[in-house]
């Protein structure tokens, strides 16, 4: 077998493969043989079939799979023993491979296109700047998150009277003439809250009445007509939903009124773990802290797109082979939208050469991934999604079990490990360039998003 490169640019390249019969006949001969052995067929004892009916029979096909075979081992090894950086992967070359004929054909020549990784040249120095924007934490932000705090640890009571907010329990009944119509509907556990009424003349027949009260109400005007909303209230479909017209009597059973969580020991203990805070001061120097995590991280990720502005522009006018990484694209379909490519491939083409640049980085300067960062990030996004739901007193014991389940799973694990690159390059074009730091109003951090 004899593999050659043959350079078109400085972007992408041909492979070329000749195979000749002695590369894969006696390879051949051997996988029929052992095909033999296995093969029942009618009038033959098995084992026993004449090597030239199996010969004719699947030769062509042992014969693609064995030249396949040979082509992709020694296509891969090629690649990497001669330190080839591709992108994507190798795909077949649409103007060089000549037809291919295995009834006749002996020797067979095979061309792959390869897309080039491109080289980067990229300097950092005092002269580059980027700002680091921090948002002042003001007593309403800390108020407000206070509030997230009493509201997800809320509970319901009953009451004997319905106010606004209060969530009714009761069973509904269709009317006709002003008693229950025969085969009407009927829902034994209705649920509704006053203050979802939109028609104000509905809803002031609930405010102010008790438990066994019977309400008579029309869903119509109720909800004005809104055909989901009557659909949900009386499990029914929209269709018929859009068709309800009557008056319905509501038999209230239940009262339920909201209550926030009182702003003392118990709430503190529930927020950040048992004797973590003891008074109400200290509650708000924590909580104060947690929010300064928040905006913490906000400020890394908007400081992290600014880097990649400046990784962006570092690496200057990048030329890709376009054409084949487009054909790459669709033929592995990364790419979505055969229609689409080019508005597609424009926003792959930006991020493969931020990848790059961040690459190039990683390399130039000796920068590596270790095990403990991995392990480090997988517990940090493992703790803000715990966060995301409220859950800010997560054990060591918990957070490791959680983390080493990220670090196992595949797609979690590559997503990991990009994160913890990102998190390496950012931090050491941090110290490299001239870092600002400037404070602004969370309203004006926002602004910067757009």
């Amino acid at each position: 077998m004899n593999i050659s490169l043959l350079n078109n640019d400085t972007v992408s390249s041909i492979v070329k493969l000749e195979i000749e019969k002695k590369d894969y006949e006696v390879q051949v001969e051997k996988n029929l043989r052992q095909f033999r052995q296995k093969a029942n067929m009618p009038g033959f004892r098995k084992g026993m079939v004449p090597f030239g009916l199996i010969k004719k029979m699947y030769g062509k096909a042992v014969l693609v799979e064995e030249i396949q075979k040979l082509v992709s081992d020694n296509l891969i090894k090629y690649i990497s023993e001669n330190n080839i950086q591709i992108l994507g992967e190798p795909i077949p070359n649409q103007t060089e491979q000549p037809p291919l004929d295995f009834d006749v054909q002996e020797n067979f020549e095979f061309y792959f296109d390869l897309a080039l990784t491109p080289e980067l040249s990229m300097k950092f120095n005092k002269r580059d700047r980027l700002t680091r924007h921090e948002i002042m934490i003001e007593d309403a932000m800390i108020d407000a998150q206070i509030k997230s705090y009493r509201m997800n640890y809320a509970t319901y009571e009953n009451a004997d009277t319905i106010m606004e907010e209060d969530l009714v329990k009761g069973t509904v009944t269709e009317l006709e003439e002003g008693k229950p119509k025969e085969g009407g509907i009927i829902v034994e556990d209705a649920i509704l809250m006053c203050k979802y009424i939109k028609g104000k003349r509905e809803q002031a027949k609930f405010i102010h009445a008790k438990v066994n009260d019977t309400v008579v109400f029309n869903p119509k005007k109720a909800y004005k007509g809104a055909a989901a909303e009557i659909a949900s209230f009386l499990k029914i479909d929209k269709e018929m939903a859009n068709g309800i017209t009557a008056d319905f009597q509501f038999e209230i059973k239940n009262i339920s009124r909201y209550k926030e969580a009182e702003l003392n020991r118990d709430l503190f203990d529930k927020v950040f773990g048992e004797n973590a805070v003891e008074t109400e001061e200290a509650f708000r120097e924590k909580v104060k802290s947690s929010v300064a995590d928040i905006f913490s991280q906000k400020s890394d990720y908007l400081l992290s797109i600014d880097v990649n502005i400046l990784l962006t522009k570092k690496a200057g006018d990048v030329k890709l082979a376009d054409e084949i990484l487009k054909r790459w694209l669709l033929i592995t379909k990364k790419a979505q939208n055969p229609e689409k490519i080019d508005e597609e491939y424009a926003k792959i083409a930006n991020e493969l050469i931020l990848h790059l640049a961040k690459e190039q980085v990683m390399a130039d300067n000796n920068l590596k991934v270790e095990e403990a960062d991995l392990e480090e990030m997988a517990k940090k996004i493992t703790r803000n999604q715990f966060a995301q739901y409220g859950m800010t007193t997560v054990t060591d014991e918990v957070l490791e079990a959680y983390s080493k389940n990220l670090l196992q799973e595949k797609d979690s694990l590559q997503s990991i490990m990009n994160s913890t690159r990102d998190e390496i390059v950012v931090k050491w074009i941090k110290d490299k360039v001239k870092l600002e730091t400037k404070e602004v109003t969370q309203e004006e951090f926002n602004k910067l998003f757009e």
